[in-house]
């Protein structure tokens, strides 16, 4: 079954973990019949350099420059549309995919031609895969992502495959900080888009400290309520889902970094 893969690089990544990232992809036991790979803006010449070593290795990549920094929505909008084929595969050029993970997915596709997007677990990692710090679990079946959605992502968004056409039916991604893969899901789910998260881990998600402080201030806090607010408005949330899940954001995101961390590690993960 062909499927396209979606990246999106930007100028701050680490060339190390780019090439970490693309080897996942072309050591897959199904590997992908194309890789789109957005270039957000001007890159650094060892991005650059990285980029053209795999475009010798593979003519599975399909390059996307864009002129300037346009932000990771509105990037991935722009790689959707120069992917080849129905199924499109999300992948984030920092974090790793074990090599099983697409042909675990088609195969759920396979097996159900209704399913509009599958992801699954993932492995959260600092440094190095051999140092998991935790696991991020996610609801399973597409009652128990629908009720899980009216609070909190239901869906790990390196992990996933998609329809392309079920995500251009509830009008793509859409500009919202953070959270744009959220806001998408609601609307794919009240669109009548089925999901399914498989209970396997499949991925090794990058983490580190970084990561934690990127979750708190009062910036990340107005983009988070805003799209809770949405999905509200959309009708997958009460106002209790929208009121409860918009406080616990407003206690975690401005807490300081190292108990905002030890509160994710403990509360919000799997060790």
């Amino acid at each position: 079954m062909d499927f396209s893969v979606l990246m999106s690089v930007y100028v701050k990544e680490n060339p190390d973990y780019l090439r970490q990232s693309l080897d996942s992809m072309l050591n897959q036991t199904a590997l992908p019949s194309q890789i789109v790979l957005v270039e957000d803006g001007p890159l650094t010449d060892e991005l650059n350099q990285v980029i053209a070593e795999y475009k010798e290795k593979t003519t599975l990549i399909k390059s996307v420059p864009l002129k300037e920094n346009v932000g990771l929505g509105k990037a991935l909008n722009i790689g959707l549309q120069q992917c080849d084929f129905p199924l499109v595969a999300r992948m984030d050029t920092d974090d790793i995919a074990m090599s099983t993970r697409f042909a675990e997915q088609l195969k759920a596709f396979q097996d159900d031609p209704e399913l509009s997007i599958c992801g699954c677990h993932e492995l959260e990692f600092d440094g190095d895969v051999g140092n998991v710090t935790s696991k991020k679990t996610v609801p399973l079946t597409h009652e128990e992502i629908y009720e899980y959605a009216k609070r909190r992502n239901p869906f790990n968004h390196p992990t996933v495959m998609y329809k392309k056409q079920a995500v251009l039916d509830a009008g793509s991604y859409q500009h919202a900080m953070g959270f744009e893969d959220y806001y998408l899901w609601a609307r794919m789910l009240l669109n009548g888009a089925k999901g399914r998260n498989l209970d396997k881990y499949l991925l090794y998600f990058r983490t580190g400290g970084n990561m934690f402080k990127r979750r708190g201030g009062w910036k990340y806090l107005k983009s988070a309520v805003a799209v809770k607010k949405k999905i509200h408005e959309l009708g997958l949330s009460s106002y209790g889902d929208y009121l409860s899940s918009s406080m616990a954001h407003v206690a975690v995101s401005l807490m300081p970094n190292g108990l905002r961390s030890f509160v994710y590690k403990k509360f919000l993960r799997k060790n």
